[in-house]
């Protein structure tokens, strides 16, 4: 059955963010079912999540609550839009229970189908907002480099990610990029690591510049994430966003949180915005939202755009099939029900943040390890060459290889460059996080081992995992 299934896959699917001949020489990993924060493979291993899907399965596999919110609701209404002036109650209820957790001033939701329609959607507001304000000329917007908010066209032209700008291809004017705040791998003055505070409100100057040489009357938002996800759990600086609400506020630009990797518990507050007090204009959500069990991300939107936009703005043509879509609104709203009912997010700040900290923080001493750093449940480690300190040469794609071998031994550990991260389900336990930690620790073991010969030349002799 597996080799059968791995050839329909070689035959007919082709995966997102994958080197199609690549995956079709090696044969894609045909995963069977899920429970808890366990996923088992076609083979019957049993692997760790410590991705929690793609950032998304905060409450974990095999819930039945939510199997049971989607079968009541597709049995009473499967489908309804939300055009032309309908509404159904679980879109309602779904909407009220959002603003009830976002930060005081945001109110209104618009609903799509996931991040990158919802960060589409920030882009068509912003630029609508300015124009209703009698501003068209508002237009530009800043995002980071190395920033990520989606692979739509507008969302791969909002973030500031290379490799995706570089494959050519149209991308919307009127964005532009400043540096990110990464102090590892950015914060440094010749050979001297530069005060992390002192590199944050360099960073948030950065913005400053570009609005000053952009001229302030054409700059309308900027948009980053609370912490950098999939550009490799990227921590800023305390000073950071501090000093970037001050750059805005100075210069009436609109601030854009994508809280779609940082909403609904993973920082240890409900939003990464309430962890680092911002109250953002708009707000774009997903994953988390519903625990990913079925596909709904949305834009939580501020007062002074949501009411310029009701009051003066006549009809916005703009909309998805599923914007609001039943069942999936379901299955939110009952997720964030048992988030609440369970205490999910206060575990996360209270308990199991600062315990996978403590725990995490021991792989410091590892011969690879540059940096271990983390919040609430994301976390990274920095790979770095033992012998000289710095990164390895790309050619040996380290990174990859401590995935790949991570995934064998049992867990799974995205790698971002040279950048390991994880983002594990937030109903984890304390046990289950002793596990991560210590295959994460035996997968950097077998990094090292076999990455030892390739740094000298040497053919590799890669340690098969008993």
């Amino acid at each position: 059955m597996l080799h059968s299934l791995q050839a329909l896959d070689r035959a007919h699917h082709l995966h997102p963010f994958t080197d199609f001949k690549a995956l079709g020489e090696e044969g894609s990993r045909v995963i069977e079912r899920a429970e808890g924060v366990y996923i088992y493979d076609a083979e019957g291993n049993r692997i760790l999540d410590g991705m929690a899907g793609l950032w998304c399965v905060n409450l974990g596999y095999g819930r039945e609550e939510l199997v049971e919110a989607a079968t009541e609701q597709m049995r009473q209404l499967p489908f309804y839009n939300t055009f032309f002036k309908t509404t159904h109650p679980p879109v309602v209820k779904l909407a009220a229970k959002l603003c009830s957790l976002a930060p005081a001033n945001l109110n209104h939701v618009f609903f799509t189908g996931s991040g990158s329609e919802a960060n589409d959607t920030v882009l068509r507001m912003v630029r609508r907002y300015w124009v209703v304000k009698g501003k068209p000329e508002k237009q530009w917007v800043i995002g980071r480099e190395n920033g990520y908010h989606g692979s739509t066209v507008a969302g791969l032209s909002l973030g500031g990610m290379a490799p995706m700008h570089d494959q050519g291809g149209p991308r919307v004017p009127g964005i532009t990029h400043v540096r990110q705040p990464y102090w590892f791998g950015e914060g440094r003055v010749g050979e001297e690591r530069q005060d992390p505070e002192a590199f944050g409100r360099q960073c948030a100057a950065a913005i400053e510049e570009r609005i000053l040489e952009l001229g302030e009357d054409k700059v309308a938002a900027f948009i980053a994430e609370p912490v950098q996800g999939a550009g490799g759990a990227i921590i800023p600086p305390e000073s950071y966003w501090p000093a970037v609400k001050a750059v805005l506020a100075k210069y009436d630009i609109l601030l854009v949180v994508d809280e779609v990797i940082c909403g609904f518990g993973r920082l240890g507050e409900w939003f990464g915005s309430v962890h680092y007090d911002l109250a953002p204009d708009l707000m774009p959500i997903a994953k988390g939202l519903s625990s990913g069990y079925l596909p709904i991300g949305g834009v939580l939107v501020g007062d002074r755009i949501a009411d310029t936009l009701i009051e003066e703005g006549g009809e916005f043509f703009h909309g998805f099939t599923y914007s609001g879509h039943p069942v999936c609104a379901a299955v939110a709203l009952r997720n964030l029900e048992i988030m609440e009912a369970e205490g999910v997010v206060e575990r996360v700040r209270d308990e199991l943040g600062p315990y996978l900290a403590r725990r995490w923080a021991t792989l410091t001493d590892h011969p690879l390890v540059g940096e271990a750093r983390s919040l609430g449940l994301m976390a990274a480690l920095e790979l770095i060459d033992p012998a000289s300190g710095e990164r390895f040469d790309e050619a040996l794609t380290a990174g990859n290889l401590c995935r790949d071998i991570s995934f064998r031994r049992g867990l799974v550990m995205r790698s971002v460059g040279d950048t390991m991260i994880i983002s594990p389900p937030l109903v984890i336990s304390h046990e289950q996080i002793d596990d991560l930690v210590s295959l994460a620790r035996e997968a950097l073991d077998e990094t090292a081992r076999c990455l030892a010969p390739r740094v000298a030349d040497e053919p590799p002799t890669e340690e098969k995992p008993a």
